[in-house]
């Protein structure tokens, strides 16, 4: 009864809600514009708070606010407790109509052209109601979208994972690198080639600096030559795939963007090795997060089309 006296009946979701507004906008008179309430109320909702609970739960100063220690507990709970809410809600929706739902996910550059093309291809054809929000981002963006439960899921290399500390991951298939050229170009008829050989030939590549660029030259120099000079410097890789459907380009792009079967059927994977360029592809989750019926559905559809990438 102490617990539910103090606590229990005195913080309500509204509460949460304003709460997450005045940490959002950083000031308690934006925070009261945005929820369309006054400011006497905002401060009053805080100060009741931070007597309910004991602590102070934002440190003011002309500047605005900036959440304390306890503030950005509390701030974690009231994230959760609204995602909780909001995935129940999602779950009635799904259970009283499996066809329809929405489903925010997290891709890395590559997956998005991959494993999730591919399987939002699929359900949509089989439930054309269901609406798809991907946000594509690097590695450690997408741990932030998980964590602020911006997503609900994500596809990415496990190899870049630094902090499985509240993240769980499961591995799909080990993906290397692949040299692309349009189904036109001479070199597309070979059966075997040697990296050696492409030196010379006109390349798009990711820019310099990046993680893929890294990744391309490493392969070069294991095989024990120099990288050669690209033509063109491009980081997303549909640009690449359209300059190799052109004919006058090799392209360096993740093998399951050809593969897939969504696959871009105007370039072929030419017979080159890429040594050192796999790494693990799989799907990230925040830990102890219940999934919607929809992310359960999109994970088992992904666990089958990456059946397809092993064999």
């Amino acid at each position: 009864m102490q617990w539910e006296d103090r606590i229990g009946r005195r913080i309500k979701f509204r509460d949460l809600h304003i709460v997450l507004a005045v940490a959002q906008s950083g000031s308690m008179v934006k925070a009261a514009e945005t929820l369309a309430i006054s400011q006497p109320v905002v401060s009053k909702v805080i100060g009741d708070l931070e007597r309910a609970l004991g602590v102070r739960l934002f440190d003011r100063s002309r500047k605005g606010v900036e959440p304390t220690t306890s503030g950005r507990a509390l701030l974690n709970c009231a994230r959760a407790a609204f995602d909780l809410l909001k995935q129940g809600v999602k779950e009635i929706e799904f259970l009283n109509d499996p066809t329809a739902g929405e489903l925010r996910v997290g891709s890395s550059p590559a997956q998005v052209d991959g494993v999730v093309l591919a399987v939002i291809d699929k359900l949509s054809r089989q439930y054309p109601r269901m609406v798809f929000h991907v946000v594509p981002a690097g590695t450690l963006a997408l741990y932030d979208e998980l964590r602020a439960r911006r997503v609900e899921l994500a596809f990415a290399p496990i190899a870049e994972l630094v902090a499985k500390d509240n993240l769980d991951t499961e591995v799909l298939y080990d993906e290397p690198l692949v040299v692309v050229v349009g189904v036109e170009n001479p070199w597309a008829r070979r059966r075997k080639i040697a990296l050696a050989e492409l030196v010379n030939e006109r390349w798009t590549w990711p820019s310099a600096g990046t993680f893929f660029d890294s990744l391309v030259v490493e392969a070069f120099r294991a095989t024990g030559i120099d990288p050669p000079r690209a033509a063109v410097h491009v980081d997303p890789f549909s640009m690449r795939l359209r300059l190799a459907e052109t004919g006058r380009f090799l392209a360096v792009v993740p093998e399951s963007i050809a593969r897939f079967p969504t696959k871009h059927t105007a370039v072929k994977v030419l017979p080159v090795e890429l040594p050192r360029t796999q790494r693990q592809i799989g799907i990230v989750t925040l830990k102890n997060r219940a999934l919607s019926p929809l992310a359960q559905l999109f994970i088992e559809c992904a666990r089958n089309t990456a059946k397809m990438v092993r064999r």
